[in-house]
C-alpha cells in the first residue's frame, strides 16, 4: 500500500453515510477524462483541464485520485469572485489554472474502502506538491481544507486509470510554498470548531 493509501481520506462512519446517499458508479473501461467529459456536471472542469493542458496527463496510466468540483462548485466560486473563471481560462493564466487543478489530484488510486484508519487532521500531498488537510465533522461530513474548506459529496467513481471523488466546491491551494507536517495549537482549535459546527 502506497504512502497515500496509508493516509486515506474517509473514516468508516463518514464513508457509510456518503455511500448511503450517493450510488457508486463503475466505469472502469473509461479513463478519468472520458468519464468527466461524458458526465453532465463536469463541463467546466473539462474545459479547465483542456485549457491547462492536462488532458494527456489525466488520460495516462496513472493511477490518479481526482477530487472533482462540479459545475455548481465552479458557479459558487464565480459568485464569490466574479470574472475569475474567464480569467483562469485565458492562455496567460495557464500556469495558475494548472496549479489549482493539480491541487485536486493525488498520485495513486484511493477508494473509500482504503481509508478506514485515517485520523482527522491528516495531511495529503497533491500532484501540485502542496498539501490539503482532511477533516471529519462529528455529524459525518468529510471535508478537505486548503485555503478554503470543501465537502466531499460523492465517492468512488472508478476509472481505468484511477478514481474520482466529487467536491461541492473548488478547493483552493494555500498561499505560500512552505507546508509544515505538524499543526500548531491555534490551527487545531480552528479545526475543532469546524468539526463541531459541521
Amino acid at each position: 500500500m502506497n504512502s497515500f493509501l496509508k493516509s486515506a481520506f474517509l473514516p468508516v462512519a463518514a464513508m457509510s453515510i456518503l455511500m448511503a446517499t450517493a450510488p457508486i458508479v463503475h466505469a472502469q473501461d473509461k479513463d478519468i477524462v472520458d468519464i468527466a467529459a461524458a458526465a453532465p456536471n463536469f463541463k467546466t472542469l473539462v474545459a479547465a483541464v483542456k485549457a491547462a493542458g492536462l488532458v494527456e496527463t489525466l488520460k495516462s496510466a496513472g493511477p490518479f485520485t481526482v477530487f472533482a468540483p462540479t459545475d455548481e462548485a465552479f458557479e459558487k466560486l464565480e459568485k464569490k469572485k466574479p470574472g475569475i473563471l474567464k480569467t483562469l481560462l485565458k492562455p496567460e493564466s495557464k500556469d495558475l489554472l494548472k496549479s489549482i487543478l493539480l491541487y485536486h489530484v493525488v498520485p495513486g488510486k484511493l477508494l473509500a474502502a482504503d481509508v478506514m484508519k485515517l485520523k482527522s487532521g491528516t495531511k495529503v500531498k497533491t500532484a501540485s506538491e502542496k498539501e490539503f488537510t482532511l477533516i471529519f465533522a462529528k455529524k459525518g461530513g468529510v471535508l478537505l481544507q486548503g485555503k478554503n474548506t470543501v465537502h466531499v459529496i460523492k465517492t468512488d467513481i472508478e476509472a481505468s486509470n484511477g478514481v474520482i471523488h466529487v467536491l461541492g466546491d473548488v478547493l483552493l491551494p494555500p498561499d505560500g510554498k512552505k507546508h509544515h507536517g505538524k499543526m500548531g495549537h491555534g490551527r487545531m482549535k480552528k479545526m475543532k470548531k469546524m468539526e463541531d459546527k459541521d
